[in-house]
């Protein structure tokens, strides 16, 4: 799986992958456009990601399980408290703060992320 293909299990990921499964199976889309979409979903997110995002976040919680396996590190972390406090350039002013009973963080290596050795 590419690594930009992991915000594809992210909710708005999976209801994406839902509506072009079903749009497939009644024959409203054929399979290649779909996957394009994926495609571009995958590219679209990576974009907003490295250029748009102007928060600055902290986590606290209880660490459970940590792994690394192929460049990937994978955390499972409970009681955990998210904080998004804006930046000079963010719109927004209020500092948010989200509290989950448990949370999976997986982090890829930058350097495995598709077109990599055009950004160094």
């Amino acid at each position: 799986m590419a690594c930009s293909a992991l915000y594809r299990q992210s909710k708005l990921g999976q209801s994406l992958v839902d509506a072009l499964d079903q749009l497939v199976e009644e024959g409203k889309l054929p399979p290649q456009l779909a996957l394009r979409v994926l495609d571009e979903y995958d590219q679209v997110v990576l974009d907003a990601l490295e250029n748009k995002v102007t928060a600055k976040g902290t986590l606290k919680g209880h660490l459970d399980i940590y792994r690394y396996c192929d460049n990937v590190w994978t955390f499972i972390v409970s009681d955990a408290t998210f904080r998004l406090a804006p930046t000079q350039n963010s719109p927004r002013r209020d500092e948010q703060e989200v509290k989950v009973d448990q949370c999976k963080i997986v982090v890829v290596d930058q350097r495995l992320a598709p077109n990599a050795e055009d950004k160094e």
